[in-house]
Parts: structure tokens; C-alpha cells; sequence
């Protein structure tokens, strides 16, 4: 355990003997190391917020517009500093507010340690003003949850939240604490121990020596290995490791939704990125390799298709540091338990130098013909209106491939990873899992003040943005330069897309009346305009980019494109579909 016994001057005010559960709190946080938090305050946090006053020099609290954009402010910031990001709220609608970005955040692995006030201990139970059952409603999304009542629980409890939320698969941690708590004087002397380790929890990181050996064996023997990059490489850092692994080996790799940027699309041993509307060969091809390697990933349903038609041919290494998400959708025949990076590093020296181009090459006679299929937007010109893969494509262009990505949820958010080429590890930003609508906004914002040295922009669909559009005024009020890409086609795109094909084009309420977004824009105080022709993007790219301060860009893009390659629900993904 290492210990930290903070001097008298960590202690507001000075003169108090022992220190109130919200100075605690505060104390708390700031051993360890946090500098920033996204909240909002209410009556039942109210006494944590005055303590905070006196922190202000140490950490820098962002006041959101809603209380879901502070938890998702809080994983844009945490996927980019990989480590927990905080939020900070009142009880009742300030806590329940924020169980859409815990989901996410947990299907999505992102640590959070989420704060919020709750009536006091006295009140408990009783239905007074604002009291809301926050444990019993984030039992089933968190990691961990817990209730404090008591001020001299506080150091404990936030060194095991850090320590949960951030160790092993990271995750999101509530602590619910009560107003009473917060108020009163610890009964000791304050005193904080970091947490290393707990006997009810123990993560393993350390692969098992023979799990290692086995997977190995089966990579050397393999003539059609297969390297399905996850999330996981990104949490673990292991971007080198896997590079390493696929050099050695010869092995081609493709990447999952979350998985992209852990390998350059420029390397050539990538082959493209997997799920429903992945590429047409990272897809089929699954089918016809004889060794699989997973790494990081967890076969979710939007990258098995029908999974009693999945790799039934393979031998499978599942490299994974939950053990729940062992055999729990595929089979696995050689499975590993660590970190990714732990992982690969003990198995890149069992591995065989080796060369399988002739397997390669199968991949690229599939990009022959998805390319004749599905023409690049940004050389065709042909319809009438822009397309969203044009713009994407120009932009990736023009930043080189090196801008962090944050993309809301639907046909953009798929445009953006077909047509983006990422340069750069930790590049893209999404909601995987749980598909939350309204993300981007606010995850840019986050992932912005995360990532203070590096270009943020969020693509976002003209439906998401309507959702989170008040974390303008945060962006704003807070000088992040974060740029946006409305990309507008009038519609819920996706949800068009699928009444099109499977449902008689019988579109039912999918059609939006926007309204004028970059006069919104300008109504919080953001600079902003509208790209309405092909002739003027490229030209609107470049004002957007190199405005100094945030930016919104709105591009009227096609009505009725949809997004192609696409494996039909509940289909194998050998029936992929390019038109």
C-alpha cells in the first residue's frame, strides 16, 4: 500500500482538527492526481462544491450544460489520457442523468469514477426532494458501486473506487454520498492510502506461462492466421506489441470499430476494419483462416453476424483480460487471460519468423472488388449532391491523417471509419457498445481538454447533435477548439437506411426538421457556416481548420445514401452485401 499523509496545508480551512467528508473528498481526489473534473452542482452536492472552492488552484472543474455531457465529457477525456475521468453531480436527476454514459462507458471499457450527492442519512428512504435509488439504478452498469454515510469512510472508499475503475478491464465507479456525510467532521485524523490491491478483486495481468506457450503454438503452425484487433490494444497501450506481432509472424490484421488507429491504415499488413459495415475481405475472409487470433475484443454480435456460422473453420486464440468474456460468445481454443501488452510481450519470443504473402494477397483480391463496387466518393462526383465519405475523406487529406476523430452513432460514425485513414495510435473516439446518440459532442470537448496538444473534431449526424447541442456553451465558455462536422442529410440516417432495404421504404418518422444550426452556434458565441456545394468543401475544410478557437461546419450532404459494405442482421458475414 503506499501511503500519503497530506500536511497541514492541504487542509481547509487550517484551524479545523479534523476535516469535513466533502474536504476529504477533495483531498481525496487530488492525491490521486486529478486535475480535472466535468460537473454540475445541485442541493445535494452543494457542500463538496464549496469545498471545492478552495481546490480551484489544483483542479479544474468544467461546468457542463447537462449532466450527461459531463460523463460523456469524462470518457473522451479518459480514452485520451487513459486513466479515470471524473464527473461530478447532485442527486436525483443530476444522478440519473448520467446512467447513459455509465452504460456506455461500461460496455465500452472506459474508467469513470462518478460522484453524486444523496439526501442525508436521516432522509434515506423517505422519497424527499430529489432522492433517487442511484445504487439500485446503477447496480446493473457499473463496476462498482457505493453508498457513503459516514465521513470517515471517504479516504477508503475513493482509493478502492480509483483503484477499481482504472485496474484490470477499466471501468465506470459510482459513489453515492449522502449530504450528511459530506457535511460532517471525520471522527480521525485524515489519512490516505492509495489502494494496490483487495482481496475480493484481483485482475490478472500476467498471463499464465502456459496459456502463452499454447497460443503460440498454434500461431506457428497456422498457414491462414488472422489478427482481429480489439479496443483492448488501445487500453493496454500495446499498439508496438501488436505491430510487432503481426510483423514477425507475416500476419494480416484487421481492426474492430473501437480497435481502429491501433495499427496505421498506411501499414501493409492492415487490411481493414470488421463488423456490419466493415470491408468486404476483413469480413469473408474470417471464414477461411485456419488460426484466429483475438486480442482486445470481445465477438460482439455487430462483428460475428450470425455466430453459429462463425469461424467454424478456425482454431481460436482469445487474448482477453476479463475472463467473463472467455467462451462467452466463440469458443476458444487457446485462451489467454492478461493484459494485452503483458500478453504479447511474453508471446512475441515463442513466435517464428514467418511470411504468409500468399494468404495477404487474398485480401487485396477483395479490395479489387469492393473497389469497383463501391466508388471512392471523393473521385466520382457523381451525384448531384456531396456524400459523406467525400467529406470525410477530404478531411482526412487534409489533416494528414493525424486528427483525433470523436464521431457520434450512425451512418457518419461508419462513413468516418471507412473513409478515414488514421496515422496516429488512440486517434478514434466513439461509442461502441451502446451506440449512444448525442456522444460526440461532448466526448470532443473531453477528449480536447485530454488531449490539449493535438486537432479534435467530432462528426456528428444532424439527429445526434440535436441531443447535446447546449454543450456548445461549454465548449465555449471553456475556449477548447474543438471543431465540428454536422453532416446534414435531413434524416436518421441509419434508421432510414434499414425502412429502406428491409421494410418497403416505408419510412416512418425518420425525417427531421432541422433547424439553422450554425445561427445556434453563433447564439452560444461559436464561429461557424454552411458548406452547401462540392465546389466550396474544400474551402470550408480549410476555414474550419485553421480557425483559432472552436468551429462548426455544417455540410449538406445526400438525403438517401446508404452506407455499404453491410452484413445484414442476423446474416453470416460471408453475406455481405456491397449494394
Amino acid at each position: 500500500m503506499e501511503t500519503t499523509t497530506l500536511p497541514e496545508l492541504e487542509i481547509a480551512p487550517v484551524d479545523m482538527k479534523f476535516m469535513s467528508g466533502a474536504q476529504a473528498l477533495m483531498n481525496a481526489l487530488v492525491a490521486e492526481g486529478v486535475d480535472t473534473i466535468f460537473g454540475y452542482p445541485g442541493g445535494a452536492i452543494m457542500p463538496v462544491y464549496d469545498a471545492l472552492y478552495d481546490f480551484q488552484d489544483r483542479i479544474n472543474h468544467i461546468l457542463v450544460r447537462h449532466e450527461q455531457g459531463a460523463g460523456h465529457a469524462a470518457q473522451g477525456y479518459a480514452r485520451m489520457q487513459h486513466r479515470a475521468g471524473v464527473c461530478l453531480v447532485t442527486s436525483g436527476p443530476g444522478a440519473t442523468n448520467l446512467v447513459t454514459p455509465i452504460a456506455d462507458a461500461l460496455i465500452d471499457s472506459t474508467p469513470l469514477v462518478c460522484i453524486v450527492g444523496q439526501v442525508g442519512k436521516k432522509l434515506l428512504g423517505t422519497d424527499a426532494f430529489q432522492e433517487a435509488d442511484v445504487m439500485g439504478v446503477t447496480m446493473p452498469i457499473t463496476k462498482w458501486n457505493y453508498q457513503i454515510t459516514d465521513a470517515d469512510e471517504v479516504p477508503e472508499i475513493m482509493a478502492k473506487a480509483f483503484y477499481i475503475a482504472q485496474s484490470g478491464r477499466p471501468g465506470p465507479v459510482l459513489i453515492d454520498i449522502t449530504k450528511s456525510a459530506q457535511l460532517e467532521l471525520m471522527t480521525k485524523p485524515y489519512r490516505y492510502e492509495k489502494c494496490r490491491t483487495m482481496v475480493s478483486y484481483r485482475p490478472r495481468i500476467m498471463p499464465k506461462q502456459e496459456q502463452v506457450e499454447a497460443a503460440a503454438k498454434l500461431i506457428n503452425k497456422a498457414k491462414r492466421p488472422y489478427i482481429l484487433a480489439g479496443h483492448g490494444i488501445k487500453i493496454a497501450r500495446a499498439e508496438a506489441e501488436l505491430i510487432a506481432l503481426a510483423e514477425k509472424a507475416g500476419i494480416p490484421v484487421a481492426t474492430t470499430l473501437l480497435g481502429q488507429s491501433t495499427i496505421s491504415t498506411e501499414h501493409p499488413l492492415y487490411v481493414g476494419w470488421l463488423g456490419m459495415h466493415g470491408n468486404y475481405g476483413t469480413n469473408v475472409l474470417t471464414d477461411e483462416a485456419d488460426v484466429i487470433i483475438a486480442i482486445g475484443m470481445r465477438f460482439d454480435d455487430r462483428v460475428t453476424g450470425d455466430v453459429s456460422k462463425y469461424i467454424k473453420q478456425a482454431k481460436v486464440i482469445h487474448i482477453e483480460i476479463d475472463p467473463a468474456e472467455i467462451d462467452k460468445i466463440i469458443k476458444a481454443d487457446a485462451p489467454v487471460v492478461g493484459d494485452a501488452k503483458a500478453a504479447l510481450t511474453a508471446l512475441l519470443p515463442l513466435i517464428h519468423q514467418n511470411d504468409h504473402t500468399v494468404w495477404r494477397n487474398e485480401f487485396r483480391k477483395y479490395d479489387i472488388i469492393e473497389h469497383q463496387e463501391i466508388t471512392v466518393p471523393s473521385l466520382s462526383g457523381e451525384s448531384e449532391k456531396m456524400q459523406m465519405g467525400e467529406v470525410i475523406d477530404m478531411l482526412s487529406r487534409k489533416t494528414n491523417g493525424e486528427a483525433v476523430l470523436v464521431t457520434d452513432v450512425g451512418q457518419h460514425q461508419m462513413m468516418a471509419s471507412r473513409y478515414y485513414q488514421f496515422r496516429r495510435p488512440n486517434s478514434l473516439v466513439t461509442s461502441g457498445g451502446m451506440g449512444t446518440m448525442g456522444f460526440a459532442l461532448p466526448a470532443a470537448f473531453g477528449a480536447q481538454v485530454g488531449a490539449p496538444d493535438r486537432q479534435v473534431v467530432a462528426i456528428i449526424g444532424d439527429g445526434c447533435f440535436q441531443m447535446t447541442l447546449q454543450e456548445l456553451g461549454t465548449i465555449v465558455q471553456n475556449k477548447q477548439p474543438v471543431k465540428a462536422i454536422i453532416l446534414n442529410n435531413n434524416f436518421l440516417g441509419m434508421v432510414r437506411q434499414w425502412q429502406q432495404l428491409f421494410h418497403a421504404r416505408r419510412y416512418s418518422f425518420v425525417e427531421l426538421q432541422n433547424p439553422d444550426f450554425v445561427t445556434i452556434a453563433r447564439g452560444f458565441g461559436m464561429d461557424g457556416h454552411t458548406c452547401a456545394g462540392r465546389e466550396t468543401l474544400s474551402d470550408s475544410l480549410d476555414k474550419m481548420l485553421a480557425h483559432n478557437g472552436p468551429y462548426l461546419l455544417e455540410v449538406i450532404v445526400e438525403k438517401e445514401e446508404n452506407v455499404f459494405p453491410m452484413v445484414p442482421s442476423g446474416a453470416s458475414v460471408s453475406q455481405i452485401r456491397l449494394k
